[in-house]
Formats: structure tokens, C-alpha cells, sequence
């Protein structure tokens, strides 16, 4: 078995304790190594003095060590009822009794060592098992790839067939975009794969959109909302009720952004998730911004003043939607990265309040940021 350094160091470590103590003229810490069928053999993993004049017998092959001896001692390494392996001690031949201060350092020494010796088999099975994953993962992408090119290329040419002047290309559109979105998931797990090659940019705590993987250090944030907008007005559609969609942009959504503010999206796909399976049907939605911030805001009714702190809790979930499934992280999530991002998350029952144009009454998350420090250099 191949140990990490730490616990090697470990070991050395223990072993000059005990060097240091005096006496002893050999100490060997074996692992048991199982073997199918047979009984375990025991390898020598570490041994005091390291350049002992006295070469040791392999402990299989020694018949002295069947016979008791008052200056030798065995202190197993144990993890409950396992024996992960043994500690061997000789001493120099003495006709003393052996020191009740040398048995307690063995045994401190022994306990320290097993519970280190379990500690590491444990993490030889999870870094296998990781690597079996990851290898599955890399497997899983590959076939992925596959069937994603062929519906990208229906979908093309479907659009071809349409024609440019048919009306349902925009749905063909939205396939292509969604297309292009699960591509960049399969490209940050296939990053994923290879740690050192992730941007230090990415925020690992998102759940809905994939993280970007790129070069360049600033973004427009606009490019990150788009494909949100176009979705939502898809969706409506879908459920046959109305979205409003922003009609003018402020200026700090079409300036270039710190890479790190591309969980403005995150925080966005959770509110829009949450207000098209939460709002009542029929009513409307939108996304709105201003100098300030956004807001998604729906025209159902009110949520209860008592809930409007406790919805931004971890986990928790009104007794009014217990029959929707969902985590009750998504709020919580939302708010947490947008205190990251130095802003607030908050809920409105007026979304007049953040414009005028909005309804009077409803439900408005509106999400201020701070939208001087975030902007980059214009181009």
C-alpha cells in the first residue's frame, strides 16, 4: 500500500519519541496487509533505529518471536475489533522489570498510530473511490457530447426548413441557446476534472447556471442575463400567462464587470425559478432593473408578513407550497451571494416601490447592489 507523506511523517515523528526515551534497541511498526484467502502478512512501514546494525529476521520467517521473551513486547494497532497492524519493541536484555512509564509511552504511542493508520486507510478508499467517479464522469461527458451535435444539428435544420421569415423560429432559437447553455455545463465538469486549470474566479456555491470558464477578467453582465430573460419568456408562454420583460438597461449592466459578479445570474435564475413555481397562475412576471439594482416580481398575491423573513432561512419552506417539490436552499442561496456581492436581498409586497410602472401589489425580491464597485473599465 502506498502511504501519503503525512502519515509517514507520523510515523518517523513516533519514532523519535521513542529513540529519545532510551533502552529500547529496536522498535518496528508493522501494517497488516490482508490477502485474500490467507492470513494477513506484516509489512514493515517504519523502524527505530533506521540504520540498525541489526537486521531484523522478516517476522514470518523468525521462530524466536513464537517464543516469549521479557525484553520484547507487541502493542497491536487496533480499530475496534481490526487489526491494522503491531507495534514490535525490543529492548536491550536487561533482568529488570520492564518500565510501567516505557508501557504507557508504547500505548499512548499505539493509540496515536492506529487511529492515524485508520484515518489513512479510510482515505486510500474515498481518493479511489473519487478517481472511479471522476473517470465515469469524464466517460458520461464524452457520450453526452454526442447526442447533444446531433440535436443541434436538427435543430438547425429545422430552422433552415422554417425559412427566415417564419414566427416559430424564435423557438428553434431558444433550443439552440439551451443547447449552448448545457454544452458550458459539460465544459466546468470537464474542467472540474482538471483542478488546476479552474479559474480562481468561480464560486462554487451555484446551482443553476454553469460557471464561467474563460480567459478574460471582465463581463458584461447583460451576456449572463439574456438567455435568463429569453427562457422566462419562453416559460410564460408555456403556462400561457404573462412576462414583462426589462425595456431599458441601466449603464452598469452594459459596462464590462469584475468576473466575480457573474453570480448576479445565479441569484437571477433562482428568483425567476422560484416566481414561475410559486406565484399563482395567471399572474403576471417580470424582471426589472434601475441605477440601483433589479427586481423579479410577480402580480399574485402577497406572501404573509410573517413569512417574509423566515422564506430567506435555510430550508425552509411555507406550509402553503408543501405540495411543490423544491429544497428550500434556492432563497437562502440568493441572499447569502448577494451580501457576498457587498448588496442586500430582500422581498417587497409593493413593486411599484422599486418603479412606478410595476403593480401596486404582489411580490417584488428586489436585490440593490453596489454598482459603482462593481464596474470595470469601459472599452
Amino acid at each position: 500500500m502506498q502511504f501519503s507523506d503525512r502519515f509517514l511523517n507520523l510515523v518517523q515523528h513516533e519514532l523519535s519519541v521513542l529513540d529519545s526515551l532510551g533502552g529500547l534497541e529496536n522498535v518496528v511498526i508493522y501494517f497488516a496487509q490482508a490477502k485474500q484467502g490467507k492470513p494477513p502478512i506484516l509489512k514493515i512501514i517504519g523502524e527505530m533505529p533506521g540504520n540498525s546494525t541489526k537486521a531484523l529476521t522478516p517476522i514470518e520467517n523468525d521462530p524466536d518471536l513464537r517464543l516469549p521473551s521479557p525484553d520484547r513486547r507487541w502493542y497491536p494497532l487496533q480499530d475496534g475489533s481490526k487489526l491494522l497492524g503491531v507495534i514490535r519493541v525490543e529492548r536491550f536484555a536487561s533482568d529488570e522489570e520492564w518500565p510501567e512509564e516505557l508501557d504507557q509511552k508504547l500505548h499512548s504511542c499505539s493509540l496515536v498510530l492506529a487511529t492515524s493508520l485508520s484515518l489513512e486507510l479510510e482515505r486510500k478508499i474515498i481518493s479511489e473511490q473519487f478517481i472511479q467517479q471522476k473517470e465515469q464522469i469524464q466517460v458520461l461527458i464524452h457520450q453526452l457530447r454526442n447526442p447533444l451535435t446531433a440535436l443541434k444539428t436538427y435543430a438547425q435544420l429545422l430552422m433552415r426548413k422554417l425559412g427566415p421569415d417564419n414566427s416559430e423560429r424564435d423557438l428553434i432559437e431558444g433550443l439552440l441557446s439551451e443547447q449552448d447553455q448545457v454544452n458550458k455545463y459539460l465544459l466546468a465538469l470537464d474542467k472540474l476534472s482538471q483542478p488546476k486549470e479552474i479559474s480562481q474566479q468561480i464560486i462554487p456555491s451555484r446551482l443553476l447556471l454553469p460557471p464561467l470558464i474563460q480567459h478574460t477578467e471582465k463581463l458584461e453582465l447583460f451576456e449572463i442575463l439574456k438567455p435568463l430573460i429569453d427562457r422566462s419568456a419562453a416559460t410564460a408562454k408555456l403556462q400561457d400567462r404573462q412576462w414583462l420583460g426589462p425595456k431599458d438597461l441601466p449603464a452598469w449592466l452594459k459596462k464590462e464587470s469584475n468576473l466575480s459578479n457573474q453570480v448576479i445570474g445565479e441569484i437571477v435564475a433562482n428568483l425567476l425559478e422560484n416566481a414561475f413555481k410559486y406565484s399563482p397562475s395567471g399572474s403576471s412576471i417580470g424582471l426589472c432593473f434601475n441605477s440601483s439594482g433589479l427586481c423579479v416580481w410577480d402580480s399574485g398575491d402577497p406572501i404573509d408578513n410573517r413569512l417574509k423573513e423566515k422564506i430567506f432561512m435555510d430550508g425552509f419552506r411555507a406550509s402553503s407550497v408543501s405540495n411543490i417539490q423544491g429544497s428550500g436552499i434556492g432563497l437562502t442561496l440568493a441572499k447569502e451571494l448577494a451580501e457576498q456581492l457587498g448588496g442586500n436581498l430582500y422581498l417587497s409586497s409593493q413593486p411599484n416601490l422599486f418603479d412606478q410602472a410595476l403593480p401596486s401589489n404582489g411580490n417584488a425580491f428586489v436585490l440593490t447592489l453596489p454598482v459603482e464597485s462593481m464596474q470595470g473599465k469601459t472599452t
